[in-house]
């Protein structure tokens, strides 16, 4: 049986920490490195760091910012953004990240998938699916921050990545990004119906319960941003995670 992991995922903005709805109106939380300090004293299970900014603007990742909070992580820390080159994601593990993130390029170039996965294993290959449900049904997946629509469905690629070795996929719903009212579990349910990998699910935990439901229909993690950034109904800034208590209530 594999392991159920609760995952915050961190987006860097500007060099700095924000969370958004629905990928727009990005709204400031803080700085990347303090918040990871934070959660070492929470003893998270792994935590995810994803530049918004780097796929967008044609750049490479920040290789100072990610050695400086590979340095504060306790924890398993994984980075997604700005990754076209292999030499990239070499240099990324380098800086003492153990998984990294792709998107755009496993779609713009699906031979990278397989390309990581061989060079440093299946393990620290994670391909990221950001998503959006259509209006007569199924799910197409997106990238550049929901911008451009790669005309693929995410079932389809879920399998395509799976058999192309990557070791994990992260499956973000779009339309309920930042929105804290629970995750859509039918897509979670297809994906983990149609591959035998690990799914972490993201988009849309508000609470405990929405993370046992994203278990509950397959995920092997549950990632959420608000729910561990913000706290209470004027949703006011504070770094959070659930008590050792309640996560022994939901593995």
């Amino acid at each position: 049986m594999q392991i159920r992991r609760v995952i915050p995922v961190l987006l860097i903005h500007k060099g700095l920490l924000y969370k958004t709805k629905k990928f727009k109106d990005p709204r400031y939380v803080g700085d990347p490195t303090n918040s990871v300090r934070i959660f070492n004293e929470k003893e998270v299970d792994e935590i995810a760091i994803i530049d918004i900014d780097a796929t967008v603007h044609g750049r490479e990742p920040n290789y100072e910012q990610i050695r400086e909070i590979a340095g504060e992580a306790f924890m398993p820390l994984a980075y997604g953004g700005g990754i076209s080159k292999l030499d990239q994601i070499k240099k990324i593990i380098d800086q003492g990240v153990e998984k990294v993130i792709l998107s755009h390029q496993a779609i713009k170039n699906p031979d990278i998938v397989s390309q990581t996965a061989s060079q440093l294993g299946s393990s620290s290959t994670v391909v990221c699916l950001d998503y959006k449900k259509k209006f007569f049904g199924g799910y197409e997946v997106y990238t550049k921050n929901g911008t451009s629509s790669s005309g693929m469905d995410l079932v389809s690629l879920a399998k395509k990545y799976e058999d192309a070795g990557a070791g994990e996929l992260i499956i973000n719903s779009i339309d309920k990004d930042g929105m804290m009212e629970g995750y859509d579990l039918a897509s979670i349910k297809a994906v983990t119906s149609a591959v035998s990998i690990p799914v972490i699910a993201l988009g849309g935990a508000g609470n405990i319960n929405d993370l046992t439901s994203a278990f509950e229909n397959g995920a092997t993690g549950a990632a959420a941003g608000s729910m561990f950034v913000f706290h209470g109904k004027h949703k006011a800034v504070l770094i959070t995670y659930p008590e050792q208590s309640e996560l022994d209530f939901i593995s």
